[in-house]
């Protein structure tokens, strides 16, 4: 666990930013909240800029750890921010740790023991969220292309599931596309059913690699320890194919034109970035696999039993309105704020020269704050 911790003298209340990917030593709201007298905990997990095996049930105890760093501070108050993917993360710690801990998690998707049962797992007394998505599974569920036919083939393609086909519905790049109907049905249902397929796979090698760990603590055989050892790499191609970065008529927002990653997703969608694009079996159970996956923020949101506040940017790219009406029915907590800001999924402005989004939200996180938290003393 590392973390960094900034705040000014008298700070009472302090937020926790966490991310299970990325680092947010320098997030665009460390300013925002500092400004406001409250003190900024930036922790990373043990996957930071580096998720080939990125197991979310690991990031909660890593998460954890920093929960019980905080209350050791001294503080009288710990909140949790959860932004973009450090949204279901956050979801996901919370209710385990609204949970007894013989009830809590044991095994990841792929079978590998943790043992959340005995780990301190300290409640938080509130949770922001800003932008968060449905989960990195869920997130993935709407972005991977369902026209690949051949998994070890990048250029492969079903013309019939083609999002930048012409004839299904795409029209070239900045005019918006228009999808039928019937096609986003079956887009959709094709989508569900390569990442069924991708489950498998993970499966099967996750099961080869769990054998040859079982033989060798049986043998002491080098060469079993040498199977269990060997990377098994799952490697999925394409994944910028969300229908809703070129048809902004389905769940429409203020969104721009184009995906996370840019204004061209068709062409995008064949490089090299993306999501999900390599990871261990056990990586893609639990975190990418939306069937797999224990961190699906809608499955947790009954969980979040503590005062919480969503905030919705209007030009969200990731995370559209259709999510945040979810998320909102489905949380547990009786104290549940929904405010709506102009900005883009990271905090930039919806145009050159407005208000960003990140000093927008700053304001409605540090007003909601006051009136439930003392700030500073």
């Amino acid at each position: 666990m590392s973390g960094v911790l900034r705040m000014m003298p008298g700070a009472r209340t302090v937020v926790c930013l966490m991310h299970p990917r990325q680092d947010f030593t320098h997030h665009v709201l460390v300013p925002e909240l500092l400004s406001r007298g409250v003190a900024v905990w930036t922790q990373g997990s043990r996957s930071v800029n580096n998720d080939l095996n990125l197991l979310h049930e690991q990031a909660v105890l890593d998460m954890a750890a920093g929960q019980v760093f905080l209350r050791s501070g001294g503080f009288e108050h710990v909140v949790t921010l959860g932004h973009s993917g450090g949204g279901p993360l956050a979801a996901l710690y919370h209710q385990q740790a609204g949970l007894l801990p013989g009830q809590r998690l044991f095994r990841t998707p792929a079978g590998r023991p943790v043992d959340l049962a005995s780990a301190e797992m300290p409640l938080p007394d509130g949770a922001v969220f800003m932008a968060p998505h449905l989960g990195q599974g869920a997130l993935l569920k709407r972005l991977i292309d369902p026209s690949v036919t051949d998994e070890t083939d990048p250029l492969s393609r079903d013309p019939e599931l083609d999002p930048y086909n012409p004839e299904n519905g795409f029209a070239d790049a900045p005019a918006d596309s228009s999808y039928p109907a019937e096609f986003v049905e079956r887009y959709r249902a094709a989508q569900q059913a390569r990442i069924a397929r991708i489950d498998d796979h993970a499966r099967e090698l996750a099961a080869d690699a769990t054998a040859a760990r079982k033989r060798f603590k049986h043998s002491g055989v080098a060469d079993d320890r040498r199977q269990a050892l060997a990377p098994r790499i799952v490697t999925v191609y394409r994944t910028d194919a969300d229908l809703r970065s070129v048809d902004r008529s389905l769940d429409p927002n203020e969104r721009p034109y184009g995906s996370l990653f840019g204004s061209r997703p068709d062409l995008i969608n064949y490089g090299l970035l993306g999501f999900g694009r390599l990871s261990t079996p056990e990586a893609w159970l639990s975190t990418w696999s939306a069937t797999s996956t224990h961190a699906d923020f809608l499955r947790c949101a009954p969980g979040i039993n503590v005062t919480t506040l969503l905030i919705e940017l209007t030009g969200d790219q990731a995370a559209f309105p259709g999510d945040a009406l979810a998320m909102m029915e489905g949380f547990g907590s009786a104290d549940k704020t929904h405010e709506r800001v102009p900005g883009l999924h990271f905090g930039g402005p919806l145009a050159p020269g407005e208000p960003t989004g990140s000093s927008l939200a700053g304001d409605v996180i540090g007003t909601w704050l006051a009136e439930r938290f003392p700030v500073t003393a």
